[in-house]
């Protein structure tokens, strides 16, 4: 039973230090070390717990990890905050122009001016956000 105490403290240690690196290869390690200490507790055969843990780490490695960065990476397309608003629709709740109005977007009342300055847009319009600027959205009636 102490193999599989030490097995743990190795693969706590390591994902815990994954903080300090963040390339998921500590991670793999500690997850392959947890594993050893699984198979510490089940066989307690040393031989065994050292090939479970170099299988299993190298399996993650070689399989787990390239995905997991590669859906990390691919999150930095996601739009967020004010971004994440653009192009999406708002309804009007008062008379939308140049110089002001509301609008109804995501579930929130927001100031609102139109896009151009000639554009006066009904209440129960729907609307397309163009831009968002400072606590404003500017809106258009036109898709």
């Amino acid at each position: 039973m102490t193999a599989a105490i030490i097995w743990l403290i190795v693969g706590l240690v390591l994902v815990v230090a994954e903080v300090l690196s963040g390339d998921f290869v500590l991670v793999m390690l500690g997850l392959g070390a947890l594993a050893g200490a699984a198979s510490a507790a089940l066989t307690g055969n040393p031989i065994i717990d050292v090939l479970v843990f170099g299988v299993s780490s190298a399996g993650l490695i070689i399989l787990a990890r390239p995905a997991l960065k590669r859906k990390l990476l691919s999150g930095t397309d996601v739009r967020t905050n004010t971004d994440a608003l653009l192009g999406t629709t708002a309804v009007t709740i008062s008379t939308v122009n140049s110089a002001g109005g509301q609008v109804k977007l995501a579930g929130e009342v927001w100031s609102a001016r139109s896009l151009t300055d000639t554009e006066v847009i009904e209440p129960g319009t729907t609307v397309t956000v163009v831009e968002i600027a400072g606590a404003t959205a500017v809106v258009s009636s036109s898709p």
